[in-house]
């Protein structure tokens, strides 16, 4: 029986172009779990969008002199393009200044304001005095009070990923004018968390098929006690409260984004033609599983403020999984926005392929630990794997194919003992990576993909159908179909990871259309904003994550190489084009 996935992905800020830290974080293992799940044919919704309404949009906005607005098309546009470039196919990639996510979020808002679950306080804010105005906990830098990180944001510290009030920052200083800022008092709504404090905790305790990482943060945090939270702020930029008298607030960020999810569910039901359809996807008694995949820096977020949330609204879908991935270094040092160390993906895209680096950062995940990503062991993977083991695998076979048996799969004669083994290992392939995929262990899925692809390798070195093709092409003919058939198959065991050259292959191998769907960019006019947005379609009606059923026969295309062989300077071209753009950490 097919089942219902929901994915959904973190929203990145649309205030400076996505990168590599992006990709790897949140983005291509969300895509490699969707493209499998489509492939077994299950019925997979994907989407997330730019979020438009943090203090980062503003900042931005504010150090060039432009408004709002203009930061958020430039970004926004810039996103689509990377994401259709690295083949990220979301069912909608949308964004949240749309008629549609304000008016979600609103009703949201006032459906906890009526259960109980909002309350309003006087609180102490942060004010300049030098700016005239208070700042949000963007603004505000300054030491973190749990790891005395000293560069830390006023909402979250970046080094140990707790979230923080500002007024508990060391020595907080304005990040426009640098000033000390004084504490004022301003009332303020917040989320009740400590009432879900005891749910949230049975909740949490059900899931222990969760990433060890993700769930000790979790069941640490809450188990300290939960207490309310902030979801309102003295800004001009973003959702209004919907109560009377509160015009000059706004809804703050982090309650904002998270609704996304539902509001962009909704959106892409109705730009379907069928507005009821979100209920099969979020009603609580829905057959339906959904994912959040994200950064370690979002957990609390996703598995304690959203699912409190639910909770408090009481008709909502809880998550079934939260695979957040830890962080991807690069060269050594910690990825950068604001110092401009980071390998942006419009500028990657302009001289690589995307199948190179969706490789890497699949064989080379930071599901449990940081990782450090290097050009060097790119190039070493790039070349020695995707090159020397798989394209050169499937180019020399297809090609000899090609050109010794009349562009066709060859008709095969007796299959022998080690042709029958090396099928055989193909097959017992499919199961265990599945499992592997289901559970969201990415990185071990495609090692053992590519176990498979070096097996496949030492059965054409020994079979070296070549040395056969006069005296015995009967010989040589068997051997070239059964390899036909493993790269067959790892076609569509790669197809997750690697869709570019998997399509590629399926091309050659003379299927027709494409493999899975199509991903376009559509733009809608919804009330008074338009505004565009990445959309998939998927083909499959049934299950395609079987091994090879090739016929013999089937006329082939001409072969061409699947990946590009890199030049060993290319590392240190890139290290020093890194350099020159950015500024390296002490």
């Amino acid at each position: 029986m097919n089942e219902r996935i929901l994915v959904c992905v973190a929203w990145p800020y649309a205030n400076g172009d996505l990168h590599l830290g992006h990709l790897a974080g949140a983005y291509l293992p969300a895509d490699i779990f969707a493209r499998y799940q489509r492939l077994r044919g299950n019925e997979v919704l994907m989407v997330s969008g730019s979020d438009t309404h943090g203090t980062p949009i503003t900042l931005t906005a504010e150090q060039e002199g432009v408004s709002p607005t203009e930061i958020i098309e430039r970004y926004h546009a810039h996103f689509l393009e990377s994401l259709t470039g690295f083949g990220i196919t979301f069912d909608l990639f949308t964004h949240t200044d749309t008629e549609n996510h304000w008016e979600v979020t609103q009703d949201i808002f006032r459906r906890l304001l009526q259960n109980g679950y909002i309350y309003r306080e006087s609180t102490q804010a942060l004010y300049c005095s030098h700016c005239s105005r208070f700042l949000p906990d963007r603004y505000v830098e300054g030491t973190c009070p749990f790891c005395g990180y000293d560069r830390s944001r006023g909402d979250q510290c970046d080094k140990c990923g707790k979230p923080i009030n500002a007024l508990e920052l060391i020595e907080p200083s304005c990040r426009f004018c640098e000033h000390t800022p004084e504490v004022r008092e301003t009332e303020h709504f917040f989320l009740d968390l400590a009432h879900f404090n005891q749910s949230l905790l049975d909740w949490l305790n059900t899931k222990d098929y969760w990433r060890p990482n993700v769930l000790n943060f979790s069941l640490n945090f809450v188990s300290d006690g939960l207490r309310g939270r902030a979801i309102s702020r003295d800004i001009d930029w973003g959702i209004p409260l919907p109560v009377a008298g509160y015009e000059d607030k706004r809804i703050y960020v982090w309650f904002d984004a998270v609704i996304g999810y539902l509001a962009a569910t909704k959106e892409w039901a109705n730009i379907t033609g069928q507005p009821k359809a979100w209920h099969a996807w979020w009603d609580t008694d829905a057959s339906c599983r959904a994912y959040y995949f994200i950064g370690k820096d979002n957990i609390f977020f996703h598995t304690i403020s959203w699912p409190a949330t639910l909770m408090g609204h009481g008709e909502l879908m809880l998550p079934y999984d939260v695979p957040a991935n830890e962080f991807l270094t690069l060269e050594g040092q910690k990825l950068s926005t604001s110092r401009n160390w980071a390998v942006w993906l419009p500028d990657y895209l302009e001289r690589y392929d995307p199948d190179a680096l969706r490789y890497m950062l699949s064989i080379h995940m930071p599901e449990t630990s940081d990782i450090d990503f290097t050009w060097s062991e790119f190039l070493r993977r790039n070349n020695d794997e995707l090159v020397a083991t798989y394209g050169n695998l499937a180019h020399r076979v297809l090609t000899f194919a090609y050109r010794k048996f009349d562009q066709r799969v060859p008709e095969p004669g007796p299959l022998a003992q080690t042709d029958q083994e090396i099928l055989a290992i193909a097959e017992a392939t499919f199961d265990p990576v599945a499992d592997l995929l289901n559970g969201c262990k990415f990185k071990a899925a495609i090692s053992r993909v590519m176990a498979l692809a070096h097996e496949a390798n030492r059965y054409l070195d020994n079979a070296a159908p070549w040395l056969h093709i006069r005296e015995n092409p009967e010989k040589a003919a068997t051997a070239t179909y059964v390899a036909l058939r493993v790269i067959d198959s790892l076609k569509i065991l790669l197809y997750p990871f690697l869709p570019f050259s998997s399509q590629k292959l399926h091309t050659t191998m003379g299927y027709e259309g494409n493999l899975l769907g199509d991903q376009y960019v559509e733009s809608f006019d919804e009330a008074t904003r338009s505004h565009t947005a990445l959309r998939y379609r998927s083909y499959l009606t049934g299950d395609m994550w079987t091994p090879s059923n090739l016929q013999p026969g089937q006329r082939l295309n001409e072969p061409k190489a699947l990946f590009k062989k890199l030049d060993a300077e290319i590392v240190e071209e890139e290290v020093a084009r890194m350099r020159s753009q950015g500024v390296t950490q002490a």
